[in-house]
């Protein structure tokens, strides 16, 4: 059995946390087992299903630049176990910490994943800059979720030659439509009749909440009796509240909070919108798609996010109103729900067939050191 070790912040539910547990739910454990370094303290929502299953999680010192030899010190004493046969980092920029550890260390396989299309500009903006130019000489492999995002971490040249694009897969049978869930979910929230709006993803700068309220408000203008429903949390929920609350909305939205059956909410939605600011390819937009809903993108998501001939990317230049009108139209129009899971089974996003497919690659790779 070969170990795969797995850079992320924590196992929370998250977009990139829940792609890994996809593919680790399915994966053989006899040949293959997955690990996890987690820089953040914080106790992940995944911890316990993890180790369950024979996974380790290792906290490490944190990705604070004073603490970049005791990271490396980390690093080669957690190599020093020869069963882990590769890295696979998914911390964007930041990911250079444990690729250069296992670079240190000696590990031949050291993959730099790319899961997004830009950096935001916070205090440690500078910091992630420096290590996204170090990223491609630390690691050994170049992978991303989609062309965008791997162009945009390692550039036009080094992403054409030796890119690799691993889907963000999902269980489709899970997220296939129900006509008789969504009929319970819609009696039981009040949203019988109703147009049903959702978006699922972690309040933060880059979800645009505050531009999906002020969109959804110009839904309300020419559609009364509509619904907003936003799960997920992060630091700017109460902000978002309050947000609500200024617009007047309050009442036609629904905050779920973090949900373990957001597959329910997908069926009971009719169209889901995301306006980020910026996106490498969505998990949440494969499996609201997956359920047969139009998806409603902002120009900064990937045109490989669209797969249904419903969904499409619209321009954050563009008004609220005509946000709004192609929302909709995309809505009202949808009608075969159930061949959403036949067309992202088509695309690729099958994590059955995608789990092989990983294997086969992971132990391929586990002999480059023989």
């Amino acid at each position: 059995m070969i170990r795969v070790l797995h850079s992320v912040s924590n196992m929370d539910r998250g977009g990139i946390e829940t792609m890994l547990m996809n593919y680790y739910r399915r994966i053989d454990r006899d040949k293959i087992q997955f690990d996890f370094i987690c820089n953040k303290k914080k106790p992940g929502d995944y911890d316990d299903e993890i180790r369950s299953m024979g996974g380790r999680i290792f906290l490490s010192p944190g990705l604070n630049p004073v603490k970049i030899p005791e990271y490396m010190s980390f690093m080669k004493e957690l190599l020093s176990d020869d069963s882990i046969k590769i890295l696979h980092a998914h911390n964007e920029a930041m990911a250079y910490y444990a690729l250069e550890g296992a670079k240190r260390a000696g590990l031949p396989v050291r993959i730099a994943h790319a899961h997004n299309t830009m950096i935001i500009r916070d205090y440690k903006w500078p910091l992630k800059m420096v290590c996204k130019a170090l990223l491609p000489y630390a690691a050994t492999d170049y992978w991303g979720c989609g062309t965008d995002a791997g162009i945009y971490y390692f550039g036009k040249k080094r992403w054409s030659e030796s890119g690799h694009i691993m889907n963000n897969a999902i269980d489709l049978e899970k997220f296939a439509f129900d006509s008789e869930i969504r009929s319970e979910m819609r009696q039981r929230y009040g949203l019988d009749k109703k147009l049903v709006l959702g978006h699922v993803g972690r309040f933060n700068v880059q979800k645009n909440h505050m531009r999906l309220l002020e969109i959804f408000s110009a839904v309300l203008k020419q559609k009364p009796d509509s619904a907003l429903v936003l799960i997920g949390e992060g630091e700017l929920f109460d902000k978002v509240k309050s947000k609500a609350s200024q617009l007047g909305i309050s009442d036609s939205v629904i905050l779920t909070g973090l949900c373990e059956e957001v597959e329910k909410w997908y069926m009971a939605m009719d169209a889901f919108v995301m306006p980020s600011l910026f996106e490498g390819l969505p998990v949440v937009g494969i499996e609201a798609q997956a359920s047969g809903l139009p998806c409603i993108y902002s120009d900064k998501v990937t045109d490989e996010a669209v797969i249904l001939d419903l969904s499409e990317t619209i321009s954050l230049s563009k008004s609220n109103e005509e946000w709004a009108f192609e929302i909709i139209k995309a809505a009202e129009k949808n009608g075969d729900r159930e061949r959403g899971t036949r067309l992202i089974r088509k695309a690729g996003y099958d994590i059955v067939t995608e789990t092989q497919k990983l294997s086969e690659i992971y132990l391929e790779m586990s002999e480059r050191d023989k």
